[in-house]
C-alpha cells in the first residue's frame, strides 16, 4: 500500500460512516409504492419523515390507501399521533418477528417519545400465534388487536424495516388528550392577567388623603407669619418716631439755618465795610 492510500483510509471510514448515518428516506423507500402514497404523503404533511429519516435504528408499518382514508380526515396534530404509533424505535423485519420467543411482545413507539403519551398509549402489543400470524395492537388498557402483518416492503438490517399491515392502530384516547393539553393552557393566561388592579385603587384615595392634611401644614405656617409682624414692630416704631419729629424740626432746623445764614452774611458784610473804611 502506498503511503498516499494509507492517508486516505480515514477519510474514507468518515465518509462511510456518514453514509450510514442517513442511508434511508423513507419516502423514496415509498415512493417506489404507490399503494402507499397516501400514507407516504400523510408522513411528509406531518414532518414525521424527517424524523424517521433522522433515526438509525427504525421499523415502519405502513398502511395501504385503501385502509389509511380514516387518518387523513384527522386534524394534523392527531394524524402525526396516530401515524408516530406505527413507528417502532428499533429493527424488525420478518426474520426477527417470526423469531420472537414470547407470546406477546411490547415495543417502544415514536409516539411514546413524544413525552404526551399516557396510560401506554406510545407503546405497542405485537403477539405471534401457533399458526405464525402475527398481529398488532395498542398496549393501552382495554385495547385489542387491530392489525395483520402481511409481509415486507423494504429491509436494510439493521437501519430501517418497512412492513405492511392492514389496518391502523388507533390508541383509545389519543385524541382526547388534544383536548386535555388545552384545558390545562387556559389557567396560565387567568393568573397572568390576575394581578388585580383594582388592589391598587386606594391608593388614589390616600394621594387625596395630603390636600387634608394641608390645611394642618397651613396652620404653622400661619404662625411664623403672625410672628413676622411682631418681628418688625421695631422697624416700624422707627420711622413712626421719627415721622412727627421731622415735620417739626425740619421747620426748625430751616428756621435756625436761614437765621445763621443772615447772621453769617451780615458778619461778612461788616468785616467787609470795616476793611473798607480801614483802607480809607
Amino acid at each position: 500500500m502506498t503511503p498516499m492510500a494509507a492517508a486516505s483510509l480515514p477519510l474514507l471510514l468518515v465518509l462511510l460512516l456518514a453514509g450510514g448515518a442517513a442511508a434511508h428516506n423513507i419516502t423514496r423507500l415509498l415512493s417506489d409504492y404507490p399503494d402507499f402514497s397516501t400514507f407516504n404523503s400523510l408522513l411528509s404533511q406531518t414532518k414525521l419523515a424527517d424524523e424517521i429519516n433522522s433515526r438509525r435504528t427504525i421499523t415502519v408499518l405502513a398502511v395501504p390507501n385503501g385502509a389509511v382514508g380514516s387518518v387523513a380526515g384527522l386534524s394534523s396534530d392527531i394524524q402525526r399521533r396516530v401515524l408516530s404509533v406505527h413507528v417502532i424505535l428499533d429493527y424488525y423485519d420478518l426474520d426477527k418477528l417470526r423469531s420472537l420467543k414470547k407470546h406477546s411482545t411490547i415495543v417502544t413507539t415514536l409516539f411514546q417519545a413524544s413525552g404526551i403519551a399516557e396510560s401506554r398509549t406510545g407503546f405497542l402489543n405485537v403477539t405471534k400465534f401457533d399458526d405464525g400470524k402475527i398481529s398488532f395492537g395498542s398496549a393501552a388498557p382495554s385495547s385489542s388487536l387491530v392489525s395483520n402483518l402481511v409481509g415486507s416492503i423494504a429491509a436494510r438490517p439493521y437501519n430501517i424495516s418497512v412492513l405492511q399491515v392492514t389496518s391502523v392502530v388507533v390508541p383509545p384516547g389519543i385524541d382526547g388528550l388534544n383536548t386535555t393539553q388545552p384545558v390545562a393552557s387556559p389557567p396560565p393566561p387567568p393568573t397572568a392577567a390576575a394581578p388585580t388592579p383594582s388592589a391598587k385603587s386606594p391608593p388614589p384615595p390616600a394621594a387625596n388623603a395630603p390636600p387634608a392634611d394641608s390645611p394642618v401644614a397651613s396652620a404653622p405656617a400661619d404662625a411664623p407669619t403672625a410672628e413676622a409682624p411682631v418681628a418688625d414692630a421695631p422697624a416700624a416704631e422707627a420711622p413712626a418716631a421719627d415721622a412727627p419729629k421731622g415735620k417739626d424740626d425740619e421747620a426748625d432746623e430751616e428756621a435756625a439755618k436761614s437765621s445763621s445764614g443772615r447772621v453769617t452774611v451780615g458778619a461778612c458784610l461788616a468785616l467787609m465795610a470795616a476793611v473798607l473804611l480801614t483802607n480809607l
